[in-house]
């Protein structure tokens, strides 16, 4: 049976290709894509197509994709009707906590205002230290927020750290790390079980390459 594979547009995308091309599979379709969204492997019977983080697991959930590539950021914020395969070990970076500079957050007493474009991440992990959190959705940039004293922290997505710094901001906690998952729908998994697994196989493969060299 034929799949259909997901893959998060950009960074994610450009790593996952590289590894299935690694592994063998025919992507150079997606090498030179244009403004094509779906794209045939021209060596196994699979189909990708590229989707933004949140519409990959939508995509996997309603069994539009067998399976998907997304960042453990998109999976925490979002749905859960899919099973979670295999962690790639790409796109790493994490979800921090972050405040001005002698303002701590997690310090504060009583009500806790934090921004964040990922309000669900933000009300699990303050409510988890016992806060009494309100959280403020903010879409563009997030880092503005203490600056400008609507928030009294942030949490948000962390790779270099430069912007936070660059704003006066200093990282108190991690909440969570994250790196690219493989999600599979669940009707998928019953009906091409071996389809799939042999495609998990092979990046389980790749992934264990690379932690050994």
């Amino acid at each position: 049976m034929s799949l259909s594979i997901a893959l998060t547009k950009g960074r994610l995308e450009k790593a996952t290709v590289e590894m299935l091309k690694a592994c063998g599979y025919g992507t150079e379709k997606l090498d030179n894509k244009g403004r094509a969204l779906v794209f045939p492997d021209t060596k196994k019977d699979i189909r990708y197509f590229l989707v933004k983080a949140n519409d990959c697991i939508t995509y996997v959930e309603h069994g539009v994709a067998d399976v998907g590539v997304v960042g453990k950021d998109t999976l925490m914020e979002g749905g859960k009707d899919y099973y979670e395969m295999l962690d790639l070990n790409i796109g790493r970076c994490r979800f921090i906590v972050a405040g001005l500079a002698g303002h701590n957050p997690l310090n504060k007493t009583g009500h806790i205002r934090i921004g964040s474009k990922y309000p669900n991440v933000a009300l699990e992990y303050f409510h988890s230290k016992g806060k009494d959190i309100e959280v403020i959705k903010i879409d563009g940039s997030v880092e503005l927020a203490p600056v400008l004293g609507l928030v009294d922290g942030i949490v948000d997505i962390m790779e270099t750290g430069a912007t936070l710094k660059e704003n006066g901001l200093v990282v108190y906690d991690t909440a969570a790390e994250l790196s690219a998952r493989v999600i599979v729908n669940k009707a998928s998994f019953k009906m091409k079980q071996d389809e799939i697994m042999a495609l998990i196989s092979d990046l389980e493969g790749m992934v264990k390459y690379a932690e050994e060299n």
